[in-house]
């Protein structure tokens, strides 16, 4: 650490670091113009060497001018003020401060900062120095009082108006996740079912409503061994009820997509695009290939039609297929793997299972190149299954309507990994819900602030958690000194501030 006296007559403290007789400013705590601001700043440059890791002791002491030594200052708080207040401001700009509990409030704020349990939030509260932190009972009694008055409902609510302020939504993304439980039986939520990572836990599915940013709308959850095209219209219809909607278009991955689930949404006066599996490919495109061949265009759009259901359930369904360079690359890609997956199961370098083209015959094991060759012919092609007619939206729109669908996949995984819903610990259902009330507010909270900021919640968190207000007690004075911005940290909070 050093001192140096500036132009103004001010006594700037910055803390150094020294290596082989070269100094390097590792950071500027501000300037000071009395003895008591100096002790301040020296405080906080205390609370920071001390958590440096691999920092040897400073005389700090010989920093302070000979009549503040015999009256060592004492650091009596300390709080990451700005951090808070711009994650409260967050808070109250989505509308959330009307559910009016302050305790719910640092719940979903301290998730934002550092998704941990229920119990160690106490601790994450009391690091960023928040006043009036509350008791593990008062938390748990939150919970309780989240579920009796429908908390979630009013977050809704208040995500809808938000994300409405420009204008009306027409259109709506939607996915399902699934989230584990560290528990050994099930229950009426918590079931054993599907799980794309082949788990064998009890599980529950997620369903989750956006906008076309990513925004949050709805959450739910429902049973762990349901259907997953069985969650949409639940979803759908709760929105509907609502928030009034009239026209409404959902847009959805392959995983919605059946003829009695597609039936079920455009019966219920929805509209819809959804993904196409690409082994329906050979059967819509085989008029297209016997007219023109399997060539295609980068960029190009191929229009079908594709009966679903049968009887007189029957309905005949608009089919978009597009066809992308980038996406022919893409995927020629992890055909290779499989194929080089496939040829080690072949060899017995690898245990004979079911991968994509090994063929199985009795205790002979081998490489379908057959099926290789036609998955080769649809490399680079994406379909899209929808009834919105060609005269509202015409392929080119359906297809760019589908791609922001990575925005939904995109606020899963910050749920999953910056917000960490999972895994889960609550046993009781009543516990489930509430948590995945604050997860859903902490989700809209970090949408909202990336998208103001362009960066990373994580990012948000680390410039300007270190912000910190330390209140010094010095002869009997109490002084408050604030870690000026700088760099990144400065960038933000200028973002705020037009």
């Amino acid at each position: 650490m050093r001192k140096v006296r500036t132009a103004s007559g001010a006594t700037a403290v910055q803390i150094a670091h020294t290596r082989r007789g070269v100094q390097k400013i590792v950071e500027h705590l501000g300037s000071a113009h009395d003895e008591g601001q100096l002790a301040a700043l020296v405080a906080i440059a205390r609370e920071k060497i001390a958590v440096m890791d691999g920092q040897g002791a400073f005389d700090l002491d010989a920093l302070l001018p000979a009549p503040a030594a015999t009256a060592a200052p004492t650091v009596t708080g300390s709080r990451s003020r700005v951090l808070w207040e711009v994650l409260e401001d967050a808070y109250a700009t989505l509308g959330f401060d009307t559910i009016g509990d302050e305790t719910f409030k640092q719940l979903v704020l301290s998730r934002v900062v550092e998704p941990t349990s229920k119990a160690d939030t106490l601790r994450v509260l009391d690091e960023l120095g928040v006043p009036e932190r509350p008791s593990l009972r008062t938390i748990w009694r939150t919970l309780a009082r989240s579920i009796e008055h429908d908390w979630r409902a009013r977050a809704a609510a208040a995500a809808y108006t938000h994300a409405t302020r420009a204008g009306a939504l027409t259109l709506v993304l939607y996915d399902v996740t699934t989230l584990y439980f560290e528990a050994e039986y099930e229950d009426r939520l918590r079931k054993v079912g599907m799980s794309k990572e082949r788990r064998v836990d009890p599980q529950i599915l997620v369903g989750l409503l956006v906008d076309g940013g990513g925004f949050p709308l709805e959450v739910h959850a429902f049973p762990g061994n349901k259907g997953e095209t069985l969650t949409l219209l639940p979803v759908l219809d709760a929105f509907r009820a609502r928030h009034a909607v009239e026209e409404l278009v959902v847009v959805a991955d392959a995983g919605m997509l059946s003829a009695s689930n597609l039936a079920a949404v455009e019966d219920a006066g929805f509209g819809f695009i959804v993904g196409s599996r690409t082994s329906s490919a050979p059967h819509d495109l085989t008029p297209h290939l016997e007219r023109h061949g399997n060539a295609f265009e980068d960029g190009q759009v191929i229009e079908t039609v594709r009966t679903m259901g049968s009887g007189a359930k029957a309905r005949q369904r608009r089919v978009v297929w597009h066809y992308s360079f980038k996406r022919d690359k893409r995927d020629n890609i992890t055909l290779n793997k499989q194929i080089e997956r496939a040829e080690k199961i072949a060899d017995g370098s690898r245990p004979a299972r079911r991968d994509r083209f090994v063929t199985i015959d009795g205790k002979t094991v081998g490489v379908n190149w057959a099926q290789i060759e036609k998955a080769r012919t649809w490399q680079g092609l994406k379909g899209y299954v929808t009834n919105i007619p060609p005269e509202t939206l015409d392929g080119a729109g359906i297809v760019a309507a589908y791609h922001d669908l990575f925005q939904v996949e995109a606020s899963f995984r910050m749920a999953k990994s910056d917000l960490k819903a999972r895994p889960m610990f609550h046993a009781q259902e009543d516990s489930i819900q509430a948590h995945l009330t604050i997860v859903f507010c902490a989700l809209a909270i970090s949408r909202h602030l990336q998208k103001a900021t362009g960066i990373s919640i994580r990012r948000i968190v680390r410039a300007l958690k270190p912000l910190r207000d330390v209140t010094v007690q010095i002869s009997g004075k109490q002084l408050v000194a604030t870690t000026p911005p700088a760099g990144e940290a400065a960038e933000i909070l200028a973002v705020f501030q037009r």
